[in-house]
């Protein structure tokens, strides 16, 4: 079996879920990791029983004893620092979302034609059969003509002093921490990107947005729509309306990896006439996935599948820059500038 030897760019919360997803997969070697400082490196490293740590970036991009960069940095230093990596001869699954501009996203993937390596946004649901089963139903007409697609991303944290996702200068907020999923998500369903976009945001003391609200149309008939935020509930179900049913996913954006699936509902009488006794509920199809790996040791195989097998990538170039356009135009509306 051919193995992927990873260097880990950042010691934060998802580099850890990185790292711990892939223990005891043959197919992945952590060999490297690096941060701004030499301690909160070595005490990572450690932790994960990685061999080589160091206390600046440019110290890990120079180390040989790695083929593939997982960059888990704030999202403004992914443009530089994606580009660094790739110069210095590494792949790189770059954290979502992938770029602030489309401009910075275009330079990132000039430097990978240029370079010959490659560079996926890590968006890991996407990767998960969860996920591509689910869209794979959807084309199949197993709801009929999709007409509307609701998401939401919500989590409420107290912490807000020294949270880079409350940080401007770091291009944080809401919409591009977990707000980037639903646009990804809808955009994915559609097949299309949309014609028309409409953002709502509240933001916060910091100068980026605490919660936001859009509607997407696509040029099919399908309207989309998604709330996200950081210090607002939501019980983050994806769901998808057609003209003969509908689809939910109940845990989209990190698949479990025991118990995945999505439930089919079919000609779903409104509750009301339920509630009468007048009509009768179909019973519901749920669609269990039959996969127990971790969602970023998914993420991490489909990743070697394209870099060690020549597979297409699960993220194309073309999905991520039409994501950060999306992204864009939303923060522009919302009066979000970095």
């Amino acid at each position: 079996m051919k193995q992927l030897r990873w260097g880990i760019l950042g010691t934060g919360n998802i580099a850890r879920q990185f790292v711990n997803g892939l223990q005891n997969s043959p197919r992945h070697v952590v060999a490297a990791v690096g941060s701004r400082s030499a301690g909160s490196a070595a005490d990572f490293a450690e932790a994960s029983h990685i061999p080589n740590s160091y206390g600046d970036y440019d110290s890990l991009l120079g180390d040989d004893s790695f083929d593939a960069l997982y960059l888990s940095l704030p999202n403004s230093m992914h443009h530089e620092w994606t580009i660094k990596a790739l110069h210095a001869g590494k792949h790189v699954l770059c954290e979502k979302p992938f770029a602030v501009t489309v401009a910075q996203a275009a330079e990132m993937f000039e430097a990978s034609e240029l370079t010959g390596k490659q560079v996926i946004e890590a968006f890991m649901y996407r990767a998960h059969p969860q996920t591509i089963e689910a869209i794979r139903a959807i084309r199949a007409g197993v709801i009929g003509e999709v007409k509307l697609i609701r998401t939401s991303f919500c989590y409420f944290t107290h912490r807000i002093t020294g949270n880079i996702r409350f940080d401007a200068s770091l291009a944080g907020g809401s919409i591009m921490d977990v707000g980037c999923y639903c646009v990804n998500l809808s955009r994915a369903i559609a097949a299309a990107e949309p014609t028309e976009i409409r953002g709502f945001g509240q933001l916060h003391e910091s100068g980026v947005d605490e919660t936001t609200s859009v509607m997407m149309k696509f040029p099919n008939d399908i309207i989309a729509e998604f709330s996200c935020g950081m210090r607002v509930q939501a019980d983050n179900t994806a769901w998808v309306c057609g003209t003969g049913g509908h689809l939910s996913i109940p845990v989209p954006w990190k698949p479990p990896p025991d118990k995945a699936h999505f439930v089919i509902g079919r000609a779903t009488p409104p509750k009301q006439d339920l509630a009468s006794g007048a009509a009768v509920a179909p019973p519901r199809q749920v669609v269990e996935i039959a996969d127990n790996r971790e969602v970023f040791l998914v993420e991490a195989d489909a990743f070697a599948d394209c870099v060690l097998d020549g597979k297409p990538p699960f993220i194309t170039r073309e999905d991520t820059l039409g994501n950060t356009r999306v992204l864009a135009e939303i923060r522009r509306q919302i009066g979000l500038s970095f």
